[in-house]
């Protein structure tokens, strides 16, 4: 992930996977086109993050994006171009590997009252870290590597075994957390839990070192707050907050990721069990 002037200059992701076909560029685009989905039934197991067909056409609505991608058995990759929202995308061929870039310019050029609206580069880009952060905890097999303005601020490397995964979670969370966190795993009835849960003596003044997963998936939920909370009643002071990392690996069709427009609250179908 390359990044300028907070993301508002420049914004471009790159991965190495499989890349999308020539003929689905223009579909990778298009409203309410997605393939995540291909039955009804796919919604009642959604494992992808994405799968309504809105991040990038919206995107590409209030920005210049261009998306270039080549597949394995492609013998040169393809490029998709648009500028806001009225311009039909136009493709071409275009050199890059196996895999995917997508590239954001000049994000609100075209509604300057949401440009005013942004706010410092800074602060643009400690919100666009985390989101990095929250990835790089979620998914252990990915590595992920970060610039801003030309200069690294992490390169994480896959983490395929217990060690390289906790060295992961201390790059991403603070070594201290590390060193002060114990290491769960519980599984019952079909349910995983696993993960780092913070020493008393680690808690914070503000609730934000804890990361809670369902399925891979970060989640604000209610009912897991509150029975963390309830585990340190008896071990923090008042107004001290519980740091953890915790995944919660369930069957995806007892999870609804559908009742919040942001996806940041799931319900579940058997809460109480949980």
């Amino acid at each position: 992930v390359e990044v300028e002037q907070g993301g508002i200059k420049l914004l471009r992701v790159r991965d190495d996977g499989r890349g999308i076909p020539a003929d689905d560029l223009p579909l990778a685009l298009a409203r309410h086109a997605t393939s995540k989905i291909r039955e009804l039934e796919d919604l009642e197991r959604v494992m992808s993050l994405g799968f309504r067909g809105e991040a990038l056409a919206s995107i590409s609505s209030v920005a210049r994006l261009t998306m270039t991608s080549r597949t394995a058995d492609a013998g040169e990759a393809w490029q998709v171009e648009t500028e806001g929202r009225d311009m039909q995308p136009r493709v071409q061929p275009a050199a890059h590997p196996v895999g995917t870039s997508v590239e954001v310019r000049d994000l609100f050029f075209n509604t300057p009252a949401r440009r005013k609206f942004l706010r410092a580069e800074k602060t643009e880009f400690d919100h666009l870290q985390e989101v990095i952060k929250r990835l790089a905890l979620a998914r252990f097999d990915v590595a992920f590597h970060l610039r801003h303005n030309g200069k690294t601020i992490f390169a994480l490397h896959e983490a395929r075994d217990e060690l390289a995964r906790a060295r992961r979670v201390g790059a991403v969370c603070g070594q201290a957390f590390l060193e002060q966190a114990l290491p769960i795993e519980v599984e019952r009835n079909g349910l995983h839990l696993w993960g780092w849960v913070g020493l008393p003596t680690f808690s914070r003044s503000q609730p934000d070192l804890q990361y809670f997963y369902v399925n891979g998936r970060m989640v604000r939920d209610k009912l897991v707050a509150h029975a963390v909370r309830q585990a340190y009643r008896d071990v923090l002071y008042n107004g001290r907050h519980p740091t953890f990392v915790l995944f919660f690996e369930v069957d995806p069709a007892v999870v609804d990721v559908n009742v919040h427009p942001t996806k940041h609250e799931v319900r579940l179908r058997d809460s109480r069990m949980v």
